[in-house]
This record gives C-alpha cells, structure tokens and sequence, in this order.
C-alpha cells in the first residue's frame, strides 16, 4: 500500500456553530477516521491552526499567512494507505467536512 495525503480546504466558520453544532460535527470525523483505522488505513492526520508564516526568496522574506480566502484556506490533513489513487480518493468521499463546504485534494506522497 501506498500513503496519500488528504489536504482539507475551506469549509465554514464553526465559530458560528452551537457548541451542539460543534460537538456533532467533531462526533462525525470520529466516527469516519475511526472506519479508516479500524481498516488500517489511517496513518494520521490533524487540524491546522490559521496563523502562518510563509518564507521566500530563499528564505529571506517572510509573510504573516494564512492570506488566501477562506475557501482556499487549509484547515488539516490526513495521511491515509491506499493501493491507488482512486482508491485513496473514494476513501476521501466520506469525509464529513463537505457538509460544511470543505473541499480535499488527494495527493500521493512521494518516496525519498
């Protein structure tokens, strides 16, 4: 098996959310990375705070980030086991955050 990345984009404000909004939003992520574990393809994954640096000109430059909009904004990641690509990408199609406008690349991670 191969690993892939999941990274997650967008999604709404859960600032805006009851804490009961909140609650079963995080209830359905464990629920769906709980599946993937128990088949063994969850290799890990977290959320991503929004503050951000970002170096350039060889280092030389850096730039408070996140500055893209929201929907382009990475919240997380996941690294998942897959044989293929389009399987890494139907294990994608369950994530709960598209309920709240996320969207996800899938990214097979190169060995060094």
């Amino acid at each position: 098996m191969k690993d892939y990345l999941f990274i997650i984009r967008g999604g709404e404000d859960m600032s805006t959310k009851s804490p009961e909004e909140i609650q079963a939003h995080m209830k359905d992520w464990e629920i769906w990375m709980g599946g993937l574990a128990q088949k063994g393809q969850l290799v890990g994954g977290e959320p991503l705070q929004n503050e951000a640096k970002t170096l350039t000109e060889r280092g030389t430059k850096v730039t408070d980030r996140p500055l893209a909009e929201g929907k382009e904004l990475v919240g997380g990641y996941i690294i998942v086991k897959a044989n293929t690509l389009d399987e890494a990408t139907g294990l994608a199609k369950g994530c709960p955050g598209f309920e709240h406008d996320c969207s996800i690349e899938v990214r097979e991670i190169a060995k060094m």
